[in-house]
């Protein structure tokens, strides 16, 4: 009996391959994880030493860099002097939390690191933190 179909006994095959979407995703797996790591850097100054414990954090903190020439950065944009606060403003609108970490090169002159904490709390936020290195274990 003949059902029409040439080839004899042929259905069709109603599940997907999915080897090469696991191929992609592991490829973009291992493309995010190398790269991860080097978005989180920032600006790359020389912190001060101390034998204090780390501050534990909910939210992603808001951090901002001062180096060695008194250029500050929010993250790795530069912001031009005196313009600080503006900036903070906007951030800390859809925020619940007006917290900063201010990281500054050790270098730094001491009036350039005032000036910038003076501008933070004009923003109006509620806790400062100072970024350090561990310091060696005595």
């Amino acid at each position: 009996m003949d059902t029409g179909h040439r080839g004899g006994d042929r259905s069709v095959m109603s599940q997907i391959n999915v080897t090469p979407l696991v191929d992609v995703m592991l490829v973009l797996l291992v493309i995010f994880m190398i790269t991860a790591p080097m978005m989180q850097q920032g600006m790359q100054v020389n912190l001060p030493k101390t034998d204090a414990k780390a501050m534990p954090t909910k939210e992603e903190p808001v951090i901002i860099t001062i180096d060695k020439n008194g250029r500050a950065y929010l993250g790795n944009s530069e912001i031009p002097r005196g313009t600080l606060k503006e900036k903070l403003d906007a951030i800390f609108a859809s925020k619940s939390k007006k917290e900063v970490f201010l990281k500054a090169d050790r270098d730094v002159p001491y009036g350039e690191v005032i000036r910038a904490m003076a501008e933070i709390k004009g923003a109006g936020v509620e806790r400062l933190g100072m970024l350090t290195e561990p310091g060696q274990a005595k």
